[in-house]
């Protein structure tokens, strides 16, 4: 077994993995890193093959708040994200020379469960130190725009490191590392687009057009569809009457609804639905987001709008300006934003607009 084979053989696997360590060009290894993660590291790697390979059934979660919690911990040692994610795979590397040289008979299933580790144990820890490096900083230690560039430049050191393990072939696209990447990415994408619409409507530059809302929203949908991939949960657009017609700048108006979407996929349990869709009311177009959040906490709907104001749930990723910016572009149309409350199920986000009438 190959966890067996890793404990008989545990300071063996520490001295070859620290020894990559040491020589490793790039990230500079650290002596807190060569004393204590190396061993640290490869006790997880063993316990997570002893329990997928045990007859009892475990929980898959457990495994993930254990890597989660080390990667909290390293972090508060003084680990970089660099150097956690490439000692993985100096530990995994070693393991492999080892248990070659020694002829070890190790199943491919249990290579197939240290790659699918690597893979997961990379992608967590690149996560929780993102997290983790959004939680340190305050909103009072920097100014508004610190804040963007150093959430801009955390999310492309993320995007990077897991595009050069991927690259390495070490892990494939389609796995945890692989959907880090995309997420990476897509928060690029929505920052970026967030930041250019406060741009706009801090300049007053709003360029109104006439908007079918049912071809609106489904050049919409094409985008928010593959954001709902990667955050495993169900989208769902519900059909537009074909001559609903709202006049709003379409990219703000765009801006807006994306972020909504964005905060639903976030929050919105895993495998549960967010919804899209319109509807009018007389001279008003209303625009909905419903999203299955588990309910807002007691009197928090308004402070979601205010600057850096408290968010749902335990993701804490982003800089927590969209909503506020999302409802100053909306204003900017002469449209307004509104949250409703639906205890124990989610909330609905919606936008008010004036209709075209012909």
């Amino acid at each position: 077994m190959l966890h067996e084979f890793i404990k008989s053989n545990n300071d063996e696997l520490i001295a070859r993995a620290r020894a990559k360590v040491a020589t490793r060009p790039w990230p500079t290894p650290s002596t807190v890193e060569l004393q204590n993660g190396v061993p640290l590291f490869l006790v997880q790697l063993s316990e997570t093959l002893r329990l997928e390979l045990s007859k009892t059934p475990f929980p898959g979660r457990a495994i993930k708040e254990a890597a989660v919690q080390r990667a909290s911990d390293l972090h508060e040692k003084g680990f970089t994200v660099d150097q956690v994610v490439h000692d993985y795979g100096d530990i995994c590397q070693a393991i492999t020379e080892l248990a070659i040289e020694k002829h070890a008979a190790i199943t491919n299933e249990e290579f197939h469960i240290l790659n699918r580790s690597l893979d997961n144990a990379i992608a967590d820890a690149v996560t929780e130190f993102g997290r983790k490096h959004d939680q340190d900083i305050s909103s009072n230690e920097v100014e508004r725009l610190g804040r963007l560039a150093h959430e801009l430049r955390n999310l492309l050191s993320t995007a990077v490191l897991s595009f050069q393990m991927i690259r390495s072939g070490r892990v494939g696209a389609g796995g945890s590392t692989g959907t880090v990447l995309g997420r990476s990415l897509m928060g690029l994408r929505d920052l970026i687009d967030t930041t250019l619409s406060e741009v706009r409507v801090g300049a007053g530059a709003i360029h109104p057009s006439d908007l079918l809302v049912a071809k609106f929203l489904d050049q919409i949908r094409q985008t928010a569809s593959i954001q709902a991939q990667f955050r495993e949960v169900t989208f769902l657009l519900e059909p537009v009457d074909g001559e609903l017609t709202v006049h709003a700048d379409p990219q703000l108006l765009s801006s807006a609804i994306l972020n909504l979407l964005q905060n639903a996929f976030k929050y919105t349990v895993t495998h549960g639905s967010v919804v899209l869709r319109a509807n009018s009311t007389g001279s008003r177009v209303t625009i909905e987001v419903e999203d299955e959040c588990g309910g807002l906490a007691e009197g928090n709907a308004e402070n979601l709008f205010s600057a850096f104001g408290e968010r749902r749930g335990k993701d804490r990723t982003g800089l927590g300006l969209g909503l506020s910016i999302s409802r100053k572009a909306v204003r900017a149309n002469a449209g307004e934003i509104h949250a409703r409350n639906l205890p124990g199920k989610g909330c609905i986000f919606s936008i008010d607009l004036p209709r075209m009438l012909h």
